[in-house]
């Protein structure tokens, strides 16, 4: 049974009442209407859309201090980082424009809870996992298209007007930058809402306590109703997937292409054109890696480094330029303590992300490794060109 009044919609299970609030993420009402709505039921339980590490973020603002760049970085884990960041700071910015603090519904469900003597239960599937398993489904193309959508999200906030703030009720920060990736990609988009929907559901209607207010995005409240009766597995749901066996395939065919190639080069076309191809293998190899690194600002050593170690790492897949340039880059530029300190302002300006030494880290084995791909995909036409 449900009942709907504005943002506000009434929902049952089993014994329990659930006041379900739909909120827009940067939003002066929303954050009224948490207030207003937590004061007037004094719940049990408050659900709030937040994983443990966005919870985390809201109650200890110097989570950055703890943060391994080097264990990030060798647990392959520096897009998911940076991609994260991007998202909060387009976020921020919209909040900064229009004097709301993002995220500030949910700081408010957190202090009305408290106020009320309520208990807080986190509903939301951990932003890692989201990012993962979408990641994981990408093909080459479409993860260019990812990092092209966010890093344009950092330069134009001047075109959104405060109405259009409303609007942004329909979808989070993560969906409203991907929406266009996850049209053109329905199991994109099953990640980035439907299973969420899902996710939400069951977090919720399982809550402690017989009188619950959940406050959530407005863009899920209908996903919410759909799945709001339908068993949920939430292990399937949680569970990031290993790669594929033809992605493990592919990985090292790749390698074994490359030595083939060359081999093929010296034995049927002769020493000059073997060494011809090696030439063009390694100058677009390592050309465009150090040009990646280039484009992160990385320091000289980073960029010699990515130039030195991409025609190897090509070759072995379990290893990668970017890793070791970023890490090249972490050791002659370490991150001091201001760094973490300044890094929520840094990460609202473009120049910011590469002023800060932490996220110009990620941006070198980012953009090291798109580089390394891309020189790949150059040299391949030019190989079989010579060896043909």
């Amino acid at each position: 049974m449900t009942q709907e009044s504005g943002n506000v919609f009434h929902l049952t299970f089993d014994d329990k009442e659930i006041i379900l609030v739909g909120t827009a993420h940067v939003s002066r009402e929303s954050v009224d209407l948490v207030k207003d709505v937590i004061e007037a039921e004094k719940p049990d339980t408050v659900c709030v859309e937040l994983c443990p590490s966005r919870y985390q973020s809201i109650i200890d603002a110097n989570q950055w201090k703890n943060t391994n760049i080097l264990k990030v970085i060798k647990e392959k884990k520096a897009f998911l980082l940076l991609a994260n960041l991007m998202l909060a700071s387009f976020q921020r910015r919209i909040g900064e424009k229009f004097g709301v603090k993002p995220g500030a519904e949910m700081v408010q469900a957190l202090q009305s809870a408290e106020s009320v003597g309520a208990g807080i239960h986190l509903a939301d599937r951990d932003v890692r996992t989201t990012l993962s398993r979408t990641w994981r489904l990408m093909k080459f193309k479409s993860k260019v298209k990812v990092l092209a959508e966010l890093l344009t999200s950092l330069g134009e906030l001047e075109d959104i007007k405060e109405e259009d703030i409303e609007s942004m009720k329909n979808k989070d920060v993560l969906e409203s930058l991907l929406s266009e990736v996850g049209e053109k990609l329905p199991e994109i988009r099953n990640i980035l809402i439907d299973e969420r929907d899902q996710y939400l559901a069951h977090k919720i209607r399982t809550a402690p306590g017989e009188k619950i207010v959940a406050v959530v995005g407005a863009g899920h409240v209908p996903g919410i109703q759909k799945y709001w009766q339908i068993p949920v597995d939430l292990a399937a749901l949680e569970e990031v997937p290993p790669p594929g066996k033809l992605a493990g395939v592919l990985q090292w065919s790749f390698p074994l292409l490359i030595v083939g190639l060359i081999t093929s080069a010296f034995f049927t076309a002769g020493a000059a054109t073997g060494k011809d191809v090696v030439m063009w293998w390694v100058l677009a190899n390592s050309g465009f890696a150090g040009l990646g690194a280039a484009m992160a600002l990385g320091h000289p050593m980073t960029i010699l480094s990515a130039v030195v170690a991409a025609p190897f790492a090509t070759l072995n897949p379990l290893i990668a330029a970017g890793w070791i340039s970023g890490l090249v880059e972490a050791f002659v530029r370490e991150p001091k303590v201001k760094d973490f300190e300044d890094l929520a302002q840094d990460i609202s300006s473009w120049k910011g992300f590469w002023r800060n030494k932490i996220t110009r880290i990620l941006l070198v084995v980012v953009l090291t490794n798109l580089g390394a791909v891309t020189g790949n995909f150059i040299a391949i036409p030019v190989i079989l060109k010579l060896v043909g």
